[in-house]
């Protein structure tokens, strides 16, 4: 059945076994209504949304520094994603994504018949992306170059010289450069304020940036994501979308607006649980010398490998069945000797879950 399964991992994600202690997931803890001032007397369910909801798409595009007319709202960063991927490319294309990747990246590009071609982000070089790898791989065919940043699984950003080579590169054989930065908020919030990192959306050339409420801000339920992109290409995907679904929940949108209208507020609670967070899990890790990981934590989620990696699919099952602690397996990212921690959650159940997988590293 897997090599049936267009994403193998939000599959095993939806099915898989629960745990007490879950660091498998990699949503920010999920704000309550009280978290989110005004928000039972913002939802309506009517409400003109033809193009998404005007004073959201604003919202976003006050947070950038760019016009509205850049702005596409989507189901979810996923969503904003795929429109944009069906916006630029069609079936028999060449799109061209990291590895290690998120698999729904490539699953999006199958479904619609597109040519997946790879580069690779080396464990060994801090999983840095090398503009010449990807010149490597470009073809005259190639319509899309497809990043995270952060990186998922690793955490690791990248830096605007790295993201502006990479557009040169792409640039050059009439593709765009799809960045996700579904993670970027929440590690600008509790990084160094003097090296942030710098979305793709404010970058000239040819970006486009796609995002969410959901990993660094709690507001998952709402599933409201959006693509920034040049505005001629924006008109491309808000086409896309009317075969898709056409516009987002009224309601969402809605919440959407109001959220950013209280993101200071959202961003102190934000620093307040993953700063924490982020805080414990260095202490942890610098502690554990049988754990490599290609730097600090800085982001909702790191890419663990033991130092024997032969024993990490055998020692990730039994951290689940024995101490019952979830985390996600490597191999759903293509790297097997890795399983990736997420940072985000419930402050008492990560440090348990940290103390937990200390259990078993010494009871190996």
């Amino acid at each position: 059945m897997a090599e049936s399964l267009l994403s193998p991992y939000l599959h095993w994600a939806k099915t898989r076994q629960p745990a007490a202690f879950d660091l498998a997931g990699s949503n920010l803890l999920h704000c309550d209504l009280a978290d989110l001032p005004g928000a039972r007397e913002a939802v309506e369910l009517a409400a003109r949304n033809d193009e998404g909801f005007v004073p959201l798409r604003e919202a976003i595009a006050a947070h950038y520094g760019i016009t509205s007319n850049r702005v596409v709202t989507g189901t979810g960063c996923a969503g904003a994603t795929f429109l944009a991927i069906g916006a630029i490319a069609r079936a028999g294309d060449d799109v061209l994504v990291e590895r290690p990747a998120y698999d729904p990246l490539m699953g999006a590009c199958r479904l619609l018949g597109i040519n997946v071609r790879r580069f690779d982000r080396r464990a060994d070089d801090g999983y840095a992306v090398d503009p010449e790898a990807v010149r490597a791989q470009l073809t005259p065919r190639t319509r899309a170059v497809i990043l995270t940043s952060p990186h998922n699984p690793s955490g690791v950003g990248l830096d605007v010289d790295t993201l502006e080579a990479v557009g040169r590169e792409a640039a050059r054989v009439g593709a765009f450069v799809i960045v996700d930065e579904v993670y970027l908020d929440g590690a600008n919030a509790c990084g160094d304020a003097r090296r942030p990192l710098i979305p793709a959306a404010r970058l000239d050339g040819p970006f486009i940036s796609t995002n969410s409420l959901t990993k660094s801000y709690g507001l998952a339920g709402l599933r409201c994501g959006w693509a920034i992109a040049p505005a001629e290409i924006a008109e491309r995907i808000q086409r896309t979308r009317d075969v898709v679904d056409n516009v987002c929940s009224v309601p969402s949108e809605r919440l959407g607006a109001l959220a950013f209208q209280h993101l200071a507020l959202l961003t102190a609670r934000t620093r307040r649980i993953l700063g924490g967070n982020l805080e414990r899990a260095r202490a942890f890790f610098s502690s554990r010398p049988e754990l490599v990981l290609p730097a600090p934590p800085s982001s909702s989620i790191v890419f663990a490998r033991l130092d024997d990696a032969s024993r990490t699919r055998a020692f990730v099952q039994r951290l689940l069945d024995v101490h019952g602690v979830a985390v996600a397996p490597g191999h759903f990212f293509e790297s097997p000797e890795h399983f990736r921690v997420s940072l985000a959650g419930d402050p008492e159940v990560l440090a348990e879950g940290l103390r937990r997988l200390g259990a078993a590293l010494d009871a190996q």
